[in-house]
């Protein structure tokens, strides 16, 4: 079982934070479908086309700021080269200011089952200093109308540790999000990238530095609220109800193969080939028009292959697992990971289970420096 992700790079506006490849030039767009389908229907020898796409996952970008006529045609596109099974979840991401009733249902019609709503905060304050196209009042509005609709599995985004948020705000996006009982939550720290606006305000001394104190007491404070609330830590920036993991998402940190379309999509085939697109919108066109590959490509080592396993498992619930790993990756692999885990464990950053090892609470807050302390030269 695979997953499919169709990357459509178009924003209404662009957020100060947001690094992911974007156009704000929406006269590209009826191009851009045309060439994405064609690209979708082209000869590969990636991917087998009788392998069973589970899921579905329209990114980007803001994918709702389509219209209905073109996420049809694409959906129909996948539907003429792979097999699409008839309980795979099929999600797009949106912003509140993208919702009305009306889409929503017709979303639903097409078979879309699952909504991840850009809120990132019910403060207009905030809101305004990220350069978000919507209101607090807009987000609420938008819950109660995918809810209406007729969509019970959906996904919002939150971000914390922004310059503007106290504990007050978070708390009471927190409260929103729950007593509204979104069944599924991701929280992302604010990051500063370079080339985003948010990196120059920061340069050029017009905003304030990033505090990481402050963010990672935030990640506690959140990672605290949503489990006394229920709510599951599957994944370190990741929360849900009982069952309402996101299917996609999961069969990235799982290793499952997915195929990307569209400009910056990248693409793994389960075993130890990655795939990832141009991120140039015209010269994505330019060569799906041309009948070219717009992609380049990577053989992934042993050695790479299991850093890969350690830096996605350990973000995980199930963390590293003893069997798993044995079985990828062989005792002598496992028995010397094993070793370097003991320090991280004696320190209380992590916790033996014997079958598997996860982060300790405070550990979540260190993962990307762990993984890096248990990485294969």
């Amino acid at each position: 079982m695979a997953g499919i992700y169709i990357h459509i790079p178009f924003c209404r506006k662009a957020c100060n934070y947001c690094n992911f490849h974007f156009s704000t030039n929406l006269n590209q767009v009826d191009d851009f479908i045309a060439s994405l389908k064609m690209e979708i229907l082209m000869k590969n020898d990636f991917m087998p086309n009788n392998e069973t796409i589970e899921t579905v996952y329209f990114g980007g970008g803001t994918p709702g700021l389509l219209n209905t006529k073109d996420i049809s045609s694409i959906l129909k596109t996948l539907e003429k080269k792979f097999i699409i099974s008839s309980t795979a979840e099929i999600t797009i991401e949106a912003n509140p200011d993208d919702i009305d009733y009306s889409k929503v249902k017709e979303w639903i019609q097409l078979g879309i089952n699952r909504v991840s709503l850009g809120i990132q905060s019910f403060s207009d304050e905030e809101l305004i200093w990220m350069n978000r196209t919507h209101s607090s009042k807009q987000s609420l509005l938008s819950i109660h109308q995918i809810l209406e609709a007729g969509i019970t599995n959906f996904s919002v985004d939150l971000i914390f540790g922004s310059q503007l948020q106290s504990d007050k705000i978070l708390i009471n996006n927190i409260d929103i999000i729950t007593e509204n009982k979104i069944p599924h939550i991701s929280c992302y720290a604010l990051t500063a990238e370079p080339k985003t606006q948010l990196y120059h305000l920061i340069k050029t001394k017009k905003t304030e530095e990033i505090q990481s104190e402050k963010q990672a007491e935030q990640f506690l404070l959140t990672m605290d609220l949503l489990n006394q609330r229920g709510y599951e830590q599957y994944e370190i920036s990741n929360y849900s109800l009982p069952g309402m993991r996101s299917k996609h998402n999961s069969s990235y940190w799982a290793g499952k193969p997915y195929y990307g379309f569209g400009p910056s999509a990248h693409s793994f085939d389960g075993r130890n080939k990655r795939r990832w697109n141009i991120a140039n919108n015209a010269l994505y066109i330019k060569s799906i028009v041309a009948n070219k590959s717009a992609f380049e490509e990577e053989l992934l080592t042993p050695t790479q292959q299991l850093n890969e396993y350690i830096m996605t498992s350990i973000r995980t619930i199930e963390g590293i697992q003893i069997s798993e790993l044995e079985s990828k990756f062989g005792t002598e692999k496992t028995s010397k990971l094993l070793d370097l885990c003991k320090s991280e464990i004696d320190s209380g950053r992590m916790i033996d289970y014997k079958k598997n090892i996860v982060l300790s609470r405070e550990g979540k807050l260190f993962a990307d420096g762990i993984a890096a302390n248990l990485f294969f030269d």
